[in-house]
């Protein structure tokens, strides 16, 4: 795994040993960004369920102007320290060893550009998580969500202000992108 764009183009992310995290492939983390384009520039990056750090690091490789990291896991959090440091972007980067959820509760006052989302498929997070930070109006204005479901899992619920402006299927992930009705 390696940023794949920007200033630490080619650089490698240490990862999590075993199977408790599942890293975004560069295929779709490639996708993900050229969907988002010029929106990472000078964003405000949320990464919950942060695993490696993987997404929020490419979002601060391609212009983003800071990024809070979210992990629960202590080996994971070790990891994404680790590769903070190796990035040398400390100044940029927050890292909490901390629930998602517990995060958003915490810190309800936080507003994102960018906010990804890529908990454990197929247990119901990524929805918890979006009715958590509408709660919390936690999303700029033009701010987008960006989501990693299990190819076969829906968002089904109750997301409003938020709607699904896109989708994307690549292998057995599914991308979704959620903004403000009002945008």
């Amino acid at each position: 795994m390696r940023i794949i764009a920007g200033e630490m183009r080619g650089r490698k992310l240490k990862t999590v040993e075993g199977r408790q995290t599942r890293p975004t492939s560069d295929k779709v983390k490639g996708a993900i960004f050229n969907i988002l384009g010029d929106k990472v520039l000078e964003a405000r990056v949320l990464d919950l369920f942060s695993g490696t750090g993987n997404l929020a690091l490419e979002a601060i490789s391609r212009g983003s102007q800071d990024a809070v990291l979210v992990e629960m896991s202590r080996e994971a959090y070790q990891v994404i320290r680790k590769n903070i440091e190796q990035m040398g972007v400390n100044h940029k980067v927050k890292l909490r060893l901390l629930d998602a959820f517990k995060y958003i509760n915490t810190y309800p006052d936080e507003v994102f550009d960018l906010i990804f989302l890529d908990p454990p498929y197929r247990g119901g997070l990524v929805l918890k998580a979006i009715s958590m930070l509408r709660e919390h109006d936690c999303l700029a204005t033009d701010g987008v969500i960006i989501a990693e479901t299990a190819k076969d899992e829906e968002i089904d619920g109750d997301i409003y202000p938020f709607e699904i402006r896109k989708t994307g299927e690549y292998g057995d992930t599914k991308v979704w992108y959620l903004q403000r009705v009002d945008v």
